[in-house]
C-alpha cells in the first residue's frame, strides 16, 4: 500500500476527464485608442445644473473611458493588448526614439496592460500640470494618413499574430483633409489597415455649434459595416453604422461593461465527426455557451529567497512500510467488488475505457420533440455548430438537417462519445432557432443542442410532494396585481445586468491591492431588491393584501389556508356503532400469518427448478421475504439483509447450480 505525498493544494489529476487542449483556440484582442488632441477636444463643456451633464472635456472623457476599459481587460481578458496613441500633440514620441510620425505621441504602448500602465494613466488624469504638458495641441493638425500609417506600424510590430485588431478613432474634426491629395492618401492607408485584418471604429464627437458630418470625409475612410470578426473575445457593437449623430462619448461608454468578473473566452470543447447515416459524415464543433465562472486559480509564492518565486509543484507516491518512492509504472488502478480488490494494468484499463469505439456523434433515430420530458437531462447541454475543417460541405448538410428538424418539430436520438476515455452517452439533438434582439443584432446563432439523456440506472424515485397550499379567489386576485407590478423589464432575465457580486467583490479587492488604492469595505451587489421602487409600484397593494389576509385568516383559520382539506372519514355502519356502546371487551387483533409454501409434491418449500422458473419469468422480486428466507435457509445460505440482497443471493445460488 502506498501513501500519496503532495505539496500542492489542487485537485488530483483525473485521467478519465482529461481534455485535449490542442483543440482549444486562444483568442486575443489588440485595441489601440487614437485620440485627436485639438483645441476643441480640450475645451470643457459649459456648466450645467443637470447632474448627468458632462463635466470633462472630450479628450479627458475619452482617456477615462480608456482607463476604465484597461482595468476591466486586465481582469476579463488578461491576454489582450491595449495602447493609447495621441495625435495632434506638440510633442512627438513613439517610445523607441522614432520621430518619423510627426505630432504623434504614444502615451501607452500597445502591450498587455500592467498595474504600472494603469497607475501612469490615472496619475495623468489627476495631475493637471502633467496633463497640460503632454496634451498640448500642435499649431498645425496632424495628418490623418500619418496617424493611420503609425497605427499600421504599431499593429505590425506589437501584435502581428493577433486574431482581432481594432483601432478606436476619437475625433471632432469631420474634415481633417486640407487638400484632395490628403484624403486619397488617408483612404489608401485605411485600406492597408483593412488588408492587415484591422477594424477601424469611428467615435465622432459633435461640437456645440456644429454637428459631426460623416459624409465630408469619413464615409470614404471608415466602412459603413465593419468586417466580421468571429474570433473577437467580447461582443463589441458595430459603432460605425450607428455613430452618425456625433455621440462618440456615449458609444465609448457602451463598450464599458460593469462586470468585473473574468469572462470565459469562446473556444471549442470538442471537434468530432457527425454521422447522420451510414457512410455520411460531416464535421462539427461543440461549445458550452453557459458556464459557471469561478475565481482565478491561485498559486503559491516562495518568499525565502532574494526575490519571490512561484512554487513549482510536484507529486510523489511513497510506500507505507519502507517509505520508498514508488514509480508511476508500479502503480495499478484498483476497484472493489464483493469485498475483493480487482487490479488493472494501464493497458487493460485503456481497453476497457475505449471499448465503445472512437469519439463520434451518431444519429440512431428520430422522435417527435414532444416526447422529450423536461426532466430527461442529466448534464449541461452542448451547442453544436458545423466545421469545414475535416469535411467540405458540412455547413450545407448541417443547415438542411437543422431546418428539417425545426420544420417537422422532431428531435434526433444520437450515440455520443465526446473524447477518448469518455463514457458513452445517449443524447437528444434538438434544433435551435436563430434569435435577434430589438436592434436586429443576433443574440443566438442557429444550430443544434446536444442534450444528454439518462440511462435506466440514472432514474430515481421522486420524493413525496408536500400538500399544496390553499387560498381564496380574493387573495389570488390581489396577489396577481402585486406580481404584475414586480415583473422584470420586458419579462426576461438578462444576466448581463446582474454581475456575480462575489466575483465582482473578489476582483475589486485584487484591483485595489495591485493599484495601491484604498481597499473598499462594501461590495456592490446589484442583485439586492430595489426597495424604493417596490414601495412606489406596489406598496399600497401589499398593504391591502395584508389586510385582506388578516380578515380571511380570522374567518377561515390557519389550518384551512395551510393545506388541502383532509378527505372525510367513511361512516361506520350502525351495527358497529351500536357495538361500541357495549361494555364487552374487544377481542385482540389477530396477526396474519404467512402461509407456508408447498411444492408440487406437497413438501414445504420450493425446489430449485421451481425457483429457477420463477426467476426466468422475472417474478422473483414479487416473492415475499419469508419465502426467500425459507428457500435460502434450507440450502445453508445466509438470510440477513434487505429483500434486494436476498434476491441477489438466490440468483447467485441458481447461477452456481447452472439453473
Amino acid at each position: 500500500m502506498a501513501d500519496t505525498q503532495d505539496n500542492r493544494p489542487g485537485e488530483e489529476e483525473d485521467e478519465e476527464e482529461e481534455i485535449d487542449d490542442t483543440s482549444y483556440k486562444t483568442i486575443k484582442d489588440a485595441v489601440l485608442f487614437a485620440i485627436d488632441i485639438s483645441e476643441s477636444m480640450l475645451e470643457r463643456p459649459p456648466l450645467s445644473d443637470d447632474k448627468k451633464a458632462e463635466r470633462d472635456s472630450p479628450a479627458s472623457a475619452t482617456l477615462k473611458c480608456a482607463l476604465h476599459l484597461m482595468q476591466q481587460r486586465i481582469i476579463s481578458n488578461p491576454k489582450d493588448m491595449m495602447g493609447i496613441l495621441l495625435y495632434g500633440t506638440e510633442k512627438t514620441d513613439l517610445k523607441d526614439g522614432d520621430n518619423t510620425f510627426q505630432h504623434c505621441y504614444l502615451l501607452t504602448d500597445l502591450d498587455v496592460p500592467c498595474a504600472q500602465d494603469v497607475k501612469q494613466l490615472r496619475d495623468l488624469l489627476e495631475n493637471e500640470e502633467e496633463a497640460e504638458e503632454i496634451l498640448k495641441p500642435a499649431k498645425e493638425p496632424a495628418s490623418i494618413a500619418t496617424v493611420l500609417f503609425c497605427a499600421n506600424q504599431i499593429f505590425t510590430t506589437k501584435a502581428p499574430n493577433f486574431s482581432s485588431r481594432r483601432l478606436f478613432l476619437v475625433t471632432d474634426n469631420d474634415n481633417p483633409a486640407t487638400v484632395k491629395q490628403d484624403k486619397e492618401t488617408a483612404i489608401t492607408r485605411a485600406r492597408d489597415l483593412y488588408d492587415l485584418g484591422c477594424t477601424i471604429d469611428l467615435f465622432p464627437i459633435s461640437k456645440p455649434d456644429h454637428g459631426f458630418d460623416r459624409t465630408r470625409f469619413y464615409d470614404d475612410l471608415v466602412y459603413p459595416t465593419s468586417p466580421s470578426d468571429p474570433d473577437a473575445p467580447v461582443a463589441i457593437p458595430s459603432t460605425t453604422k450607428v455613430a452618425k449623430s456625433g455621440d462618440g462619448l456615449t458609444l465609448l461608454k457602451q463598450l464599458l461593461s460593469s462586470i468585473n468578473s473574468k469572462a470565459a473566452p469562446r473556444r471549442a470543447l470538442f471537434s468530432l465527426p457527425f454521422e447522420i447515416g451510414p457512410g455520411m459524415r460531416i464535421g462539427v464543433k461543440g461549445f458550452i455557451l453557459i458556464k459557471r465562472q469561478e475565481h482565478v486559480k491561485s498559486c503559491y509564492v516562495w518568499v525565502g529567497g532574494e526575490k519571490p518565486q512561484i512554487v513549482q509543484s510536484s507529486t510523489s507516491h511513497m510506500a507505507d512500510d519502507t517509505a520508498r518512492v514508488v514509480e508511476k509504472i508500479e502503480l495499478r488502478k484498483v476497484y472493489k467488488f464483493g469485498g475483493d480488490t480487482i487490479t488493472f494494468t494501464p493497458e487493460e484499463f485503456i481497453q476497457i475505457r475505449q471499448c465503445f469505439g472512437e469519439p463520434i456523434i451518431r444519429i440512431v433515430g428520430f422522435k417527435p420533440l414532444s416526447m422529450l420530458p423536461l426532466w430527461a437531462n442529466v448534464n449541461k447541454a452542448t451547442f453544436v455548430y458545423p466545421s469545414e475543417a475535416d469535411f467540405i460541405g458540412s455547413t450545407r448538410v448541417f443547415s438542411a438537417l437543422q431546418q428539417k428538424l425545426l420544420k417537422s418539430k422532431k428531435m434526433a436520438l444520437a450515440w455520443f462519445v465526446a473524447r477518448k476515455n469518455a463514457s458513452p452517452v445517449m443524447a437528444a439533438i434538438i434544433p435551435g432557432e436563430e434569435r435577434y434582439d430589438e436592434n436586429g443584432e443576433q443574440t443566438m446563432p442557429p444550430g443544434l443542442w446536444l442534450v444528454p439523456l439518462p440511462f435506466a440506472n440514472d432514474l430515481r424515485q421522486c420524493p413525496e410532494q408536500p400538500p399544496e397550499p390553499r387560498t381564496t379567489d380574493e387573495l389570488t386576485d390581489k396577489m396577481r396585481v402585486i406580481i404584475e407590478q414586480l415583473q422584470l423589464p420586458k419579462g426576461v432575465y438578462d444576466p448581463s445586468k446582474y454581475p456575480n457580486p462575489d466575483l465582482q467583490w473578489f476582483y475589486r479587492i485584487l484591483q485595489a491591492m495591485a493599484l495601491e488604492e484604498e481597499v473598499p469595505t462594501k461590495p456592490d451587489d446589484k442583485t439586492l431588491p430595489k426597495y424604493k421602487q417596490i414601495e412606489k409600484r406596489c406598496g399600497e397593494y401589499i398593504e391591502e393584501y395584508g389586510q385582506t389576509f388578516d380578515e380571511v385568516f380570522k374567518t377561515v383559520g390557519r389550518a384551512a389556508l395551510s393545506s388541502r382539506p383532509k378527505a372525510a372519514a367513511k361512516k361506520r355502519p350502525a351495527t358497529a356503532a351500536a357495538d361500541d356502546d357495549d361494555d364487552e371487551p374487544k377481542p385482540n387483533k389477530r396477526v396474519k400469518k404467512e402461509p407456508k409454501v408447498k411444492n408440487e409434491d406437497g413438501d414445504d418449500g420450493l425446489t430449485d427448478e421451481q425457483m429457477a422458473g420463477i426467476n426466468n419469468k422475472g417474478t422473483l422480486t414479487k416473492q415475499t421475504v419469508a419465502v426467500l428466507k425459507e428457500y435460502l435457509s434450507a440450502r445453508g445460505q445466509p438470510v440477513t439483509g434487505k429483500k434486494a440482497d436476498l434476491v441477489e443471493r438466490v440468483q447467485d445460488y441458481l447461477e452456481d447450480k447452472g439453473l
